[in-house]
């Protein structure tokens, strides 16, 4: 059955090193859509631009424009697992998420995308999400119902005034040195651009990091980010030779095969103090990591 969903909105960024057009950029960045189908889309017009001009298949990449489409899914992978609402209130919406889905709608996953599957369940359109988690990652996710007080709880991590808590099982190939680790270092894109990378410079990603046990090459970590950089955790558990069990991307790129288990990272808890209300909140997910730890 054919889906059609309200625009979406692409925004296009300063690349290192930039494609040669739009159309290049969509298929490296939707790589589950095929490239007929942007140009089905693209020659039925259905992809316009921030300047007011409808994407053609040679319209050159220009950093700063936004793309507006819309997308037609006509059969989705079907979820494994639903999503659990683990608080609501008249400002908040707290969600349990399932390793696979991803938070907003993405390449086949519009209708099972975490967002639209909420706008579902609770008929709250104006759902937000408040803070980045990667579509592998399972875990606490905090929405905002509010639009008029969405910069509020968006202040809550911009300022450092939410407590977040990961679990993740990863790969411990030689004796560590130490238990505790507190990590600083620079994050900027890598490639490809879907990747992250470490580099040298002003520090913008912390993360502090503590072994809990390893059993058979494997650690159990409880990780601390005091930043939300773009797979700042997968980074950082790989800088110390840790790389988390079943991550196709760090530290090598890997195809991912249906025997592989879920990326073993999980948003186990937040807590803050509520910007509007004054109220003490802290929230537990009821997952946890697999792979035998």
């Amino acid at each position: 059955m054919l889906m059609q969903t309200r625009p979406s909105r692409l925004y296009l960024p300063k690349l290192d090193s930039s494609p040669q057009t739009i159309f290049e950029y969509l298929i490296e960045r939707f790589p589950r859509v095929n490239a007929t189908v942007w140009r089905e889309r693209i020659s039925q017009g259905l992809i316009m631009l921030s300047d007011g001009t409808k994407l053609e298949q040679h319209s050159p990449y220009r950093h700063g424009l936004t793309v507006f489409y819309r997308r037609e899914v006509y059969a989705e992978p079907a979820s494994v697992e639903d999503p659990l609402v683990v608080y609501r209130d008249h400002e908040i919406l707290v969600v349990d998420k399932p390793h696979g889905m991803p938070v907003t709608p993405s390449g086949e996953h519009v209708e099972r995308s975490l967002l639209v599957r909420l706008q579902r369940m609770t008929g709250l359109l104006d759902l937000s999400p408040m803070h980045r988690l990667d579509r592998d990652t399972a875990g606490l996710i905090l929405f905002s119902i509010n639009p008029d007080a969405r910069a509020r709880y968006h202040g809550l991590f911009a300022e450092s005034r939410i407590e977040k808590e990961y679990l993740a099982v990863a790969h411990v190939a030689a004796p560590l040195n130490g238990t505790r680790w507190r990590i600083e270092n620079r994050i900027e894109q890598g490639q490809p651009w879907y990747r992250q990378r470490i580099v040298e410079g002003a520090v913008n990603a912390i993360t502090e990091i503590e072994l809990c046990e390893v059993t058979s090459g494997l650690g159990r970590f409880r990780l601390f980010p005091k930043t939300g950089k773009k797979h700042q955790l997968r980074l950082h558990l790989e800088s110390i030779g840790c790389p988390i069990v079943g991550d196709p991307l760090y530290p090598t790129i890997t195809k991912k095969r249906a025997e592989d288990p879920p990326l073993q990272l999980l948003a186990k808890r937040l807590a803050f103090i509520d910007p509007l209300t004054g109220a003490s909140h802290s929230f537990t997910s009821d997952r946890n990591t697999g792979s035998g730890v």
